[in-house]
Order: C-alpha cells, then structure tokens, then sequence
C-alpha cells in the first residue's frame, strides 16, 4: 500500500501556563507543510530483487516551536523553512550557566552550513560535509 503526502495547514495557538509560585512560562508552535505540487510514483527493487512504490513531491514546509519558562529558566526555540534542496533556519537555546546559544543555518546541495553565536562572545563557525561556513 503506498502512503501520499498532501499538504497540511496546521496553526496552533499560543499557551500561556501560569505556575504555583506565580510566574508562568509561554509556548507556542506553527507548521505548514509537507509538500507543495504534484506527486509522483516511483518504482526501485532492493538488493534482493523486491519490488517497491512510493509518492514523491517537491518539499515545502515551514515550523516554528519555541519555550519560555520563567519559572524552570528553560528558553529555547527553532524555526525553519525549506523549500525543494534548501533549508534555511535556526535555533536558540539558554544555557545553565545563563549563555545563550543561537545557531543559523542553511543547507544546500553544497552541505550543512552554521553559524554559532553565544551571548558571552565565543562565536563559531562550522560546516558539515566537509567544509565550513565563509
């Protein structure tokens, strides 16, 4: 049985949690997606001779999601977008010792590229694949 994508529009509303000892963290999330288009079926046999099908289409989606609770000290968030090879996107995330970390990156079919950069000033560079970021 062949499984096929079609895309979804799901928003989901902010939640505002209110704790015992008064504060209160925020949430929220977003995603549109999976694919945009036309499917198309494709047939490969494995290794051992099997036939199989599948659905295809081009890959079109953006989410959000992000935490902040005032209360546990837990703040973090990612969005990102993709639209056929490229993804764009980043996230942030608040460390123990009080840094916060936001990582930018983009993907492509050149490999896996990120941007580091900490609130106390130690920034970094990095690539996947290997290279790295310019």
């Amino acid at each position: 049985m062949a499984f096929k994508f079609v895309p979804i529009l799901a928003i989901l509303a902010t939640a505002l949690v209110y704790t015992e000892a008064g504060g209160h963290a925020h949430s929220f999330q977003h995603f549109h997606g999976p694919v945009k288009g036309d499917d198309q079926e494709v047939t490969w046999k494995d290794k051992h001779g099997h036939h199989h099908h599948d659905y295809v289409a081009h890959p079109h989606y953006e989410f959000a999601y992000g935490v902040e609770d005032h209360h546990t000290g837990d703040y973090h968030g990612q969005k990102e977008h993709r639209d056929g090879e490229g993804v764009v996107g980043e996230y942030t995330l608040k460390e123990p010792g009080g840094n916060v970390r936001t990582v930018k990156y983009h993907a492509d079919k050149h490999g896996f590229h990120a941007h580091v950069h900490n609130s106390n000033g130690n920034d970094h560079s990095g690539g996947g694949h290997g290279g790295h970021d310019h």
